[in-house]
């Protein structure tokens, strides 16, 4: 059933946008028969989850950390985590910097835009991203790769209200590729959608889809 959900998903979305399959709460297992089908991109929300994932687990995956990220934790994943989604602050992106330095590696990292109306939600607004970006122009940070931007849609069934923050979403890209990254091409990435909105995201610019129900089933 896994590989069946990754073939129909892949075929939909088509080969310009990135398929994370994401794994949190599920066994290993199944991420087995995910990579079996050929997926080597998984998505995972939590640290310690992660780290034991990636002992278990082929060393080809490329893991994405792509929930809440604490300062405290970085260094636990800096040794192999290709992306973090997750940067929402300029004290986190040093220390993603220094913990990858340590390591002798780069990371990509996106930059966490809010959107969404909830105020549980993580992220940054416009001009905070600004400010971080004007930072990092002036501070070397040579094992940081800013690729792009990443957000989430209000938690609802109003198709107009996600509708609206993905296009706020991709603007924000827009706009900060225009201005702050105009010569640079790895700044290219916006990560918006997830099992129950990744056409819409598509629909509006995302290159970056989330998805972990559609293909693993409802997690424990």
């Amino acid at each position: 059933m896994i590989q069946s959900k990754i073939a129909d998903i892949l075929q939909e979305i088509g080969n310009k946008v990135k398929l994370i399959a994401v794994s949190k709460n599920n066994p290993s297992a199944k991420i087995v028969e995910a990579y079996e089908a050929g997926q080597r991109i998984f998505g995972e929300n939590r640290v310690q989850e992660l780290c034991g994932k990636y002992e278990e687990l082929p060393k080809d995956i490329e893991w994405h950390l792509i929930g809440h990220l604490q300062k405290n934790k970085v260094k636990y994943i800096a040794p192999f985590v290709a992306w973090i989604h997750s940067v929402d602050s300029i004290e986190l992106l040093e220390t993603i910097q220094k913990e990858a330095a340590k390591n002798n590696r780069t990371i990509q990292v996106l930059l966490q835009l809010k959107v969404a109306q909830e105020e549980s939600k993580f992220g940054m607004t416009l001009q905070e991203a600004e400010a971080l970006i004007l930072h990092t122009q002036s501070n070397s940070m040579p094992n940081v790769l800013i690729s792009g931007i990443m957000g989430m849609s209000t938690h609802t069934q109003n198709q107009e209200i996600i509708n609206s923050e993905f296009k706020t979403l991709k603007n924000h890209f827009d706009f900060l590729k225009n201005t702050c990254f105009k010569n640079q091409a790895e700044f290219a990435e916006v990560s918006m959608g997830m099992s129950n909105d990744y056409a819409l995201a598509i629909q509006n610019g995302s290159s970056m889809v989330r998805i972990g129900s559609l293909i693993f089933g409802e997690r424990i």
